[in-house]
């Protein structure tokens, strides 16, 4: 699972760039309809960031994914 997660959250990040684009291209038209179609977008890429946070969550939460601390040197002093 552990290897799947990097995919899952790329995957995840590029559905809310694609969302954002249909998102920005139903406003630019601005008609009657494009207006419901750019809510519908914009639900969708709410809709998928909650789910990506809360999926990052619960990686964090049994182990699949650790957070760590900047790669680097010693610190500045």
């Amino acid at each position: 699972m552990q290897s799947l997660m990097p995919l899952l959250a790329l995957g995840a990040l590029l559905a809310i760039v694609i969302s954002l684009g249909s998102g920005l291209f139903h406003l630019s038209r601005g008609g009657k309809d494009d207006s419901r179609k750019l809510a519908r977008d914009l639900t969708i890429r709410i809709s998928i960031s909650i789910a990506l946070f809360l999926l990052l969550l619960l990686a964090w939460a049994v182990g699949w994914i650790s957070p760590h601390g900047l790669q680097g040197g010693s610190p500045i002093h």
